[in-house]
């Protein structure tokens, strides 16, 4: 078959070119750019634990450019409270979790807060206010906080996109393969023909020539040139947000931490300040600005910089460095379409999003582990439909559910009766107070934060097989990262395995002290090897200790992106074989190529010819 073609040579679209060479699928990638990244360090990464999972799986070493939150810290005008302590877990080291309360260095009462616990705090009428997600707070009398356990999670990344987009390319450069990968530099899209194969672009620039590909993706940001090709809408709101924005070289009281003050007191004008660390003792800055369009001048992001200082690390201000400086207009948009016949949509071409702590490149990044290994396995054994357009109805789905979220906390975080409005307001499923929304946004996690869930997805079996179990995962939920031994007996871990395979897994108590001759030939294993050969397509054998929720002679389905598609009482082949099926895009996924897409697709398509 012919290449792929990508679009555009951002983060998103070099993340979708790896992913597809490290699946066997050849790639032309189209980059306008010379290749030479602008630094920027003002411009900056958040990759959260999936997303940053997902880059290590391909082989991008991003996180040694990468600054892991230790904490974060948020403030108010009287009261400063609550650090909330992430604790060594997951991919990434943290640092250590700590507990006191009392005035800090600049006289605000402090106190900490670890996920699931309690602590009191001073302040204004003894309220009770109820963090939702697993977070509480109390109102009282004394400073005298609760112990809380702790819990064991990974913290978010944050890292200049120069240093992400240079990790990518190098990582490209080493995929095994000869020609594998072309980046054709300097080159923009300007016309665009499909038929029932494939895709025919042209280009002008460096090459001014027609291309032939297989399937097309638009991964070339918010003014895509694929989307207008395909004459596909992209409505939603301008300006939701505005920052200033500042990266500068300074010592700050909390190193590793990220820092958020609300309604700080030096200044009037700007509602919320947020400081988050960088490698190298780099900080990046955002100011909240008013509504309204008033132009930031160097005089007045100078006066931001200096206040903030001195309020924070006392007068004067500390010496500081400073390296850039900008604007960030966040927008809020959502692509009508995210698949047209053989063209695709993915990151800032198909969503905008960025208000409270949501990150665009992150769900620019789900999209790509999303997409990947359905467009690998259409190009190696062909596939449906139903798969092809399960990329729109899980991705735009997931999308859509976070910019709602967004716009239903953008009312109460910026309400203009401040935090006793917020207290008395709820999201839909749980009671949020203005730093639990903030701190969800900004550490992945809730509504606002935490990955996707497709249990509506058209790739989920219609109704539970019989056996199903229930476990701690919910199904369409990125299943957990637990160890795993192989079919060759080496000892991984889960995450480690997802790729263009689906991943059976059997969790067996006790078989880790057996020798692997023996237990491959005992109890389950051979009914389920058995099984597991007869699936529609080639399909990954592990064995785990355990799992989360799960009894013993648990057999968990686990899609190539890690998302659960089932968990069945032992071996039961009829079952397995239909939930695989599902998880494909149904019985005619295989046989043949992609014959290119729905009637209404194909209409679509060729109306924009």
């Amino acid at each position: 078959m012919d290449p792929v073609i990508i679009a555009g040579a951002g983060p998103v679209g070099l993340a979708l070119a790896l992913a597809l060479a490290r699946a066997e699928v050849p790639v032309i990638l189209l980059d306008e750019s010379s290749g030479d990244d602008e630094r920027r360090p003002a411009r900056t990464a958040v990759l959260r634990p999936d997303t940053a999972a997902l880059l290590e799986g391909l082989g991008c070493r991003a996180g040694q450019a990468a600054v892991p939150w230790t904490g974060w810290r948020t403030m108010r005008r009287r009261q400063v409270v609550r650090r909330l302590t992430l604790v060594p877990g997951g991919l990434f080291p943290l640092g250590p979790a700590g507990g006191h309360d009392g005035p800090d260095s600049r006289g605000y009462d402090v106190g900490y807060v670890r996920d699931g616990g309690q602590v009191r705090e001073n302040g204004p009428g003894g309220q009770e206010g109820g963090f939702g997600g697993g977070f509480s707070a109390g109102f009282g009398g004394g400073p005298e906080g609760d112990e809380a356990e702790e819990s064991e999670l990974p913290s978010p990344l944050h890292l200049p996109q120069h240093e992400l987009t240079r990790a990518l390319r190098t990582a490209l450069a080493t995929v095994p393969g000869e020609n594998l990968v072309r980046i054709i530099s300097g080159t923009r899209l300007d016309t665009l023909e499909q038929d029932a194969r494939g895709v025919s672009i042209h280009t002008r620039g460096a090459q001014s020539t027609w291309w032939r590909g297989s399937f097309l993706i638009g991964c070339d940001g918010p003014r895509s040139t694929v989307r207008k090709l395909l004459g596909v809408r992209f409505p939603g709101r301008t300006a939701v947000e505005r920052h200033a924005v500042a990266a500068l070289r300074a010592e700050l009281p909390w190193p590793g931490e990220a820092v958020l003050h609300r309604s700080p007191p030096w200044r009037t004008v700007d509602t919320e300040v947020t400081a988050r660390p960088l490698p190298r003792g780099v900080w990046r800055l955002d100011w909240l600005l008013p509504p309204g369009r008033d132009l930031v001048t160097p005089e007045s992001l100078l006066a931001r910089v200096h206040d903030t200082l001195t309020g924070w690390c006392g007068d004067p201000a500390p010496p500081y460095e400073l390296l850039d400086t900008g604007v960030h207009t966040v927008h809020h948009r959502l692509a009508r379409r995210w698949r047209v016949g053989r063209a695709f949509l993915a990151g800032d071409a198909a969503h905008l999003l960025g208000a409270l702590g949501t990150q665009g490149l992150d769900e620019g990044l789900r999209d790509v582990v999303n997409l990947s290994w359905k467009l690998a396995l259409a190009w190696h054994h062909g596939a449906t439909d139903a798969l092809l357009d399960s990329y729109q109805a899980e991705r735009r789905g997931a999308v859509s559910a976070r910019l709602r979220a967004a716009d239903q906390a953008l009312p109460l975080v910026r309400a203009s009766g401040g935090w006793h409005a917020v207290r008395r307001s709820v999201l839909p499923g749980a009671v949020r107070t203005h730093d639990a929304l903030l701190t969800d946004g900004h550490l992945g996690r809730g509504p606002l934060g935490e990955p996707p869930v497709y249990s509506r997805s058209p790739l989920m079996p219609a109704a539970a097989p019989e056996g199903s179990v229930t476990v701690d995962t919910e199904i369409g939920a990125p299943a957990a990262d637990v160890p795993v031994t192989a079919s060759d007996g080496s000892l991984t871990r889960l995450r480690a395995r997802l790729g263009r395979e689906l991943l059976v897994v059997l969790v067996a108590p006790g078989t880790g002290v057996w020798d692997r001759r023996h237990w491959l030939r005992a109890g389950l294993m051979p009914r389920l090897a058995a099984a597991v050969a007869a699936l529609p397509v080639r399909a990954e054998l592990l064995v785990a200790e355990e799992y989360p929720g799960a009894p013993a002679h648990t057999v968990l389905l686990v899609r190539p992106d890690g998302h659960l598609v089932a968990a069945l009482s032992g071996v039961r082949p009829a079952e397995l074989y239909a939930c695989a099926d599902a998880a494909l895009g149904g019985k005619a996924a295989r046989g043949g190529a992609a014959e290119g897409s729905s009637a209404e697709a194909e209409a679509e398509a060729t109306a924009h010819r």
